[in-house]
């Protein structure tokens, strides 16, 4: 009874390290997104590290906020699904045999 709950124990502790392994490495990853005059740099765990933005949009507010708009999520989706992926490989290392995520 005993050594089941500490195999349990030392999986969950092994998930948690897997788990702040991957965080650490997801914070390294740069995703670059540009679209019409603005620049975009997220890391992988979805964290806006970098903007830039061409002068010339500085003229018109509204366009500006909107074009920021369609790039910040760009780069955010992109971000997402790399760390989707990140989490779905973690887990099926853990499970070897269980398809969860399909």
């Amino acid at each position: 009874m005993f050594g089941n709950f500490k195999d349990m124990m030392g999986k969950l502790q092994e998930a948690q390290a897997q788990a702040q392994e991957m965080k650490a490495k997801l914070e390294q990853v740069e995703i670059k997104e540009s679209y019409q005059g603005i620049e975009i740099v997220v890391n992988g765990n979805r964290k806006v590290k970098d903007l830039k933005i061409d002068p010339q949009l500085l003229a018109n507010a509204e366009e500006l906020e909107d074009k920021m708009l369609l790039a910040l999520n760009k780069a955010l989706d992109k971000a997402e699904g790399l760390h989707d992926s990140e989490m779905k490989n973690m887990a099926k290392g853990m499970m070897p045999g269980m398809d969860l995520f399909k």
